[in-house]
């Protein structure tokens, strides 16, 4: 994986990013970390703990954009290693493909997603990590949860924008 800067084609300036963002749906990937067992099944599921713009602190996924000429799985890499740091071991297959797309709007209620910064379409992914994470930007924690310990609806309620929703969804599609 290349390492990506500023100065590079696939970031815009802030003022730019606030012109795309009030003109064009921005293409994001959201990503559940899971621990699985020598069998597959999830045993785990990794939430992050960040604060959030509005200062309150909240769970939340491995989440962000897609640059401008990057593939989706290089994607999902560079969030996954933002946020869970190099060691954490993703396994992303060589064609991934989401369980599910979200689609967030700035006006509430049209669909569960809610992102009051821009229309965004989502690709949802559920990525298996072997390695050792350790949060690293913005996130403050990452905690681990069984798959029952996830569905309880005081961690959903920490969740915002509509990732709970998804959180269900990922845990639907892998059937625990």
């Amino acid at each position: 994986m290349t390492d990506v800067t500023e100065s590079d084609t696939g970031w815009l300036a802030p003022e730019e990013m606030g012109a795309a963002r009030e003109r064009l749906p921005i293409v994001y990937v959201d990503a559940v970390p899971v621990r699985v067992d020598d069998h597959g099944a999830v045993t785990a599921v990794g939430l992050l703990l960040r604060i959030g713009e509005d200062g309150q602190v909240k769970r939340a996924l491995v989440s962000g954009r897609v640059l401008y000429h990057e593939r989706v799985r290089s994607a999902l890499l560079r969030h996954l290693e933002k946020d869970l740091g190099p060691l954490a071991l993703p396994r992303v297959p060589p064609a991934p493909q989401p369980f599910t797309i979200a689609e967030y709007f700035p006006t509430p209620g049209v669909t569960p997603f809610h992102d009051p910064r821009q229309h965004a379409v989502s690709l949802a992914y559920v990525v298996p990590v072997e390695g050792d994470c350790a949060p690293q930007q913005d996130a403050l924690e990452l905690t681990w949860f069984t798959p029952e310990e996830a569905r309880d609806p005081g961690v959903l309620a920490e969740l915002a924008g509509g990732q709970g929703t998804l959180l269900l969804q990922a845990l639907a599609h892998l059937g625990v």
